[in-house]
Formats: C-alpha cells, structure tokens, sequence
C-alpha cells in the first residue's frame, strides 16, 4: 500500500547558480507540511546530485552539503508519512535511464499505486521503496522513451495518474511543474530576477523575496528551459477539487493559495462558527497554531474578548502529523501550557481547526480545567470528519474516527468540555470567496471527486 503524504515541495531554475540555498529556505517556509524527512536535488553542469534524510531541515542540511549541492537548478522536499517505518520514503526521488538522469518531488497520493505498480514490476521494473513518487519517475522515464520531450513525458504520465498530485520535475536541461487535473493539492509559480521558482505554497515564494506570478492549474504542465518558461494546458478543462482542508489546516496563514488568503479564509470560517454555535463566554482562545485566526475570526463576530490561552513550545512539531499515535499523545503534553491568567476563573470558549481522532483534544481540556477554567465551551471551525482522505491527507479509517463513533453530545462528554459546536458543511462554500477552484470536502461529506 502506497504511503500516504500531504508534503511540501520546491523547486528553483537560475542559470547563475545558488539554487540549492533558495531550495533550502523555501524548505524552511514549508516546514509545517512535513517534519519527518526532507531532500535536495540539484542539477550542476549537466550533473545530478542529491542528499535527503529523515529529521527537519535544519539538522540534515549542513554549509558544507549546501555548498555541495549548489547548480543551476534544484528541488526540494519536506515529508511526512502515515508509517513511520518507511525509512526508504524520502525525497526527491532520483534515477538514471536512457535519456539521462530525473529527479522528481511529489505532493500527494495516487488511487490507482497498487494497480499501477504491479503493471510496471510485470514489465521487470524493481521498486525500491514504497512510494507513489518512484511509480511517477517511472512512468515519466518510460514515457520519454518514446516523447519528444521531458515535459511531454509528464504530460503523457499524467494521464496514467488517478489522485492527487503536485510534482516537480528536474532533468538535466529542464525544471516541470505539474498538478493534477482536480487540484487537489496547491502549486504555485514565482519569479525573482531571472529565476523562476514552484512551490506548494506562497509563503515559501516570500522567504527567498520570490514575486508570486500565478497558481499552476490544475492538469497544467509548467516547464523552464534556457531562462523561459512554458506550459501546456491542454489538460485544464475538468472540474477542480482543491483540498478545503488547505484553507482549515495544513497550509500557512500567510500563504494565498488559488486566489484566496488562507488568513481570511479561517477569519470567516471563525465567524461562519459563531454565528451557527454561538455561546456566552468570558474569553475567545485559540489552541496553536491553526485554530488561533479562527479564534479571532469567532471574536470578531461576538465581541467576546479574545486573549492568548497557550503558550507553545516552539521547539516541537504538530502533534496531527506525527506517524504514530502514540507520538501525538506524547507530543502534545509539552506542546502546550495553559496561561492562567486568561484561563482562571473564566467561561473560556476554544476554538480548534478540527477534531480526527480526539486523542489529545481530552488532554488540552484537562490541562484547561487544571488551570482554572470555570466552564468549557469546545468550537470546531470544520464539520465533523466522518470519512476517510485517499489524496494525501493524514485522516484515517472511519473506525479512528471519532465522530463516526459517537453523537456530538458523546464528543463533549468524551472530551470534557461544557458544550461542543461544529462548523457545517453549508459554510464550507463560504469561507473562501475569492478561491479561483472548487473544493474537495469528502472528509465530512463522503462525496468523493475521484473513486
């Protein structure tokens, strides 16, 4: 079974060189998409060179492996995935073939890996790790066998894809961006000088002082060659179905991903939230870092207060996408800590981006009561999730689902708290006004783009 990841790539064309350490900052920006291992590829002089390993970038990439790695071209790679045991599932994936050498950094999961798989190893292909991306590089590699070109090659792969993916591509001569045709993961172009950049969001364009230029749209292939860019959109007809999740959770909130500010999507979604499951309160707090704009969001429509309920330690990742639950449990009790002076003796109401599995949701209201609350009123600025994510969002089976299990009043007596409040799945089409595609809500919806 192919792994499943929501990651963070990046990738820099500038024929003067010093790509590897734009790569390196960008990486840095998309941090959040994926603690768990990261990579760089470049290109130098015709030649490939690659280095990835498991931690966060910080601690695999040194001077000395930057300086190394420095080219005309590069693409990076911030991973997580639902096994932790995969020790093989870093990226970029790299390989050599007939017509030279690609590396290939995906964003994403494929719907048809198993079948897709077992196909090529019929034909004598030998799979080295458990991935969707080494499927794409194949396909890609043997698809330019007979294509005029690498960019052509994507394209024609792309038609073999069913899922979602974002990729970027590097051969020896050419930096591709594509995604796929329902968009359900984000991509994004920049400029800067006479560089171009990809990446999955735009805050990573702003740590390198990148100009956004336009998303990639959905089924779009995007190729530099010789200082110009190109694309072919031929397959940019069908129906979008961007992750809404995106705009609730995963990505920064200083990003703007397909027309709409992530920050404002989860002001109105904070707002939508108070005006459906208003509640009398003493104080609006947010649990960090997701859940705090919506707090303000629910704020501002019911002129509560709104005050700092947590300090977090900044020296931990996010607790949803740790591999294993047992790491989340652990992670999340020196996450964070209660501010007593917001908390004493008030009728706290907090706001959080969503509740999966509820496992460290208890926890946060226990360590909320043991500071003094007075009373606790839980609001979820989501619906509830009550099916499985294929496309590459961490959500599991609907036996971990926790609102599968129970009723709301089950929830907030699970939990703790005093009462607890869902977004609807009405107000999904509300949040984000100025998104250029539609939405992908099959997590609370059951209602699948793509079987």
């Amino acid at each position: 079974m192919a792994i499943h990841e929501a990651c963070g790539v990046f990738g820099v064309y500038d024929a003067d060189g010093g790509c590897a350490r734009s790569v390196y900052y960008g990486l840095y920006a998309l941090q959040h998409r994926g603690q768990e291992a990261c990579g760089i590829a470049s290109i130098n002089n015709m030649e490939l060179s690659c280095h990835k390993g498991h931690g966060l970038v910080g601690d695999v990439f040194t001077e000395a492996i930057i300086g190394e790695l420095n080219g005309t071209m590069a693409l990076g790679h911030v991973y997580y995935g639902a096994e932790a045991s995969a020790r093989n599932a870093e990226q970029p994936l790299t390989l050599s073939y007939l017509k030279g050498s690609l590396a290939v950094a995906h964003n994403g999961n494929l719907r048809n890996s198993d079948s897709l798989r077992l196909e090529y190893e019929e034909r004598g292909a030998v799979f080295h790790t458990s991935t969707d991306c080494e499927i794409i590089a194949n396909i890609i590699a043997q698809a330019r066998l007979h294509t005029e070109s690498v960019e052509m090659a994507v394209k024609e792969a792309m038609t073999r894809l069913k899922g979602a993916f974002s990729l970027v591509v590097m051969s020896s001569r050419k930096l591709i961006a594509a995604r796929d045709p329902w968009g359900f993961r984000p991509l994004c172009i920049g400029k800067k000088g006479k560089s171009f950049v990809f990446a999955s969001e735009t805050c990573a364009l702003d740590s390198i002082g990148a100009e956004f230029v336009r998303d990639v749209e959905p089924g779009e292939v995007v190729w530099v060659f010789e200082g110009k860019m190109m694309s072919d959109r031929e397959n940019c007809a069908g129906k979008s179905s961007l992750c809404v999740f995106e705009h609730l959770y995963f990505a920064r909130p200083d990003s703007v991903i397909d027309g709409q500010s992530v920050y404002d999507a989860r002001i109105l979604a904070g707002q939508c939230l108070a005006r459906e499951r208003p509640v009398d309160g003493d104080v609006v707090i947010g649990v960090p870092d997701s859940g705090l704009v919506a707090a303000k969001g629910y704020a501002l429509a019911t002129g509560i207060q709104y005050n700092d309920g947590f300090v977090k330690n900044r020296y931990i990742g996010r607790t949803f996408i740790q591999p294993k639950q047992s790491s989340r449990e652990e992670a999340v009790k020196i996450k964070l800590n209660p501010l007593r002076a917001t908390i004493d003796g008030k009728r706290v109401i907090v706001v959080d981006d969503s509740i999966v599995r509820a496992t460290t949701t208890d926890k946060t209201i226990k360590r909320l009561r043991e500071a003094g609350a007075k009373e606790i009123h839980v609001r979820i600025a989501s619906p509830k999730f009550i099916s499985p994510c294929y496309y590459g969002t961490d959500i599991p089976s609907k036996d971990m689902l926790f609102a599968c299990k129970h009723t709301t009043k089950e929830m907030c007596d699970i939990i703790g708290a005093d009462s607890l409040g869902f977004l609807s799945v009405d107000s999904l089409s509300s949040i984000a006004p100025n998104s250029t595609l539609g939405f992908c809500d099959a997590c609370f919806t059951e209602k699948y783009p793509v079987p």
